[in-house]
């Protein structure tokens, strides 16, 4: 067990921005465990990022410490990173990734792509296949090249510890966590969110119902359960965007890595990529987990009805399900692996802002 036992813990779960705004801003959960149950105290939003950098610098009492599961890649592919001739020591890496401007980013990952075959366009780090994740070069849909570039700095700046790739604070620990992982082993491939309004359906709505329901009975391999209050249920559903939920998904993982030898980081984690919590304990890519049941017709037809209800609200007749959704726009003609794709044929996306 990582925890200092003397010390309070807080978790953290942060669903990252490297573009926050007052309409998007970077969400934070708070909890604490008691047992095997984390009760969700508080949720925050930064609308930029020097609200961020005040955040991670707020000094904390004496008794107190908090693990943070921050949704952003810490690091880079070592095959890029090796084609490219930049420093293969993760700190010198940053100090250059981090020179770059977000142009430079872009042309020389582009051309990087460009010279690869069709369904291999990116290189990818161990750590995304056993995630499900993007490849942390993507720049866009989603662009986690550009989240690296905002987040990573700022935590080193911090001077935060980040087990595996910098030594710093005990007291405030970063871990990178990835929602879609513990969020695919609750209801599987099942889509639960999105920044389109056109696209915030019932079938979405249920989706996220199903995996809060899911977390509070601690249907997950993490052997935990979320304790929320029934208001706190009603935020996280009605957030069509996923944010709020992808941050409490985030603080279930650092709870979690708060349990485990060195956060649960794996023996063979690189050095330079970094690691993603808990992407070798849950289910592997591609996987369904028995709890993942799809939705009953009774509570997709109250959740219709709830919906159209609102005032305000219009919603399509005939609206595809989350499944028949995702099933159709993966077989979209073209390559699923290239660089303007919102789907990659070897990893789920991680569904950022800019």
């Amino acid at each position: 067990m990582s925890s200092v036992l003397h010390k309070r813990t807080t978790w953290v779960g942060v669903d990252f921005s490297s573009a926050p705004s007052a309409r998007k801003p970077i969400r934070l959960a708070f909890g604490e465990r008691q047992g095997q149950v984390v009760r969700l105290n508080a949720q925050r939003g930064l609308s930029s990022l020097e609200a961020f950098d005040a955040w991670l610098r707020e000094p904390l009492a004496p008794d107190a410490r908090w693990i943070g599961g921050f949704d952003l890649p810490f690091g880079l592919p070592r095959e890029l990173v090796t084609h490219l001739g930049w420093p293969l020591d993760w700190a010198a890496l940053m100090a250059h990734y981090g020179a770059l401007s977000r142009a430079e980013i872009r042309d020389t990952f582009a051309a990087f792509c460009a010279a690869r075959p069709v369904g291999g366009k990116f290189a990818h780090r161990a750590c995304d296949g056993p995630a499900g994740s993007s490849p942390s070069m993507k720049w866009v849909n989603p662009p986690v090249a550009y989240m690296l570039h905002a987040g990573v700095p700022r935590l080193i700046a911090s001077g935060v510890a980040l087990p595996g790739l910098q030594s710093g604070d005990a007291d405030r620990v970063a871990l990178e966590a990835y929602p879609g992982l513990l969020a695919r082993e609750l209801i599987g491939s099942r889509s639960y969110k999105s920044d389109d309004r056109a696209r915030q359906t019932p079938e979405r709505l249920i989706a996220r119902k199903d995996l809060i329901d899911a977390l509070e009975q601690g249907r997950s391999r993490l052997g935990l359960r979320l304790k929320l209050s029934h208001a706190q249920r009603d935020e996280l559903a009605d957030d069509a965007s996923g944010d709020k939920l992808d941050a409490v998904l985030c603080m279930m993982l650092a709870a979690w890595s708060d349990l485990q030898p060195d956060y649960g980081r794996p023996a063979d984690a690189d050095p330079l990529e970094g690691w993603i919590v808990a992407a070798g304990h849950l289910a592997p890519l591609g996987a369904v987990s028995t709890s993942a049941a799809p939705p009953s017709a009774a509570r997709q037809r109250a959740t219709k009805a709830a919906a159209s209800a609102r005032p305000g609200a219009k919603l399509a007749a005939g609206t595809a399900s989350a499944a028949t959704e995702f099933a159709a726009a993966t077989a979209t003609k073209g390559s699923t692996d290239s660089p303007v794709s919102p789907f990659n044929a070897r990893a789920r996306t991680r569904v950022k802002k800019d």
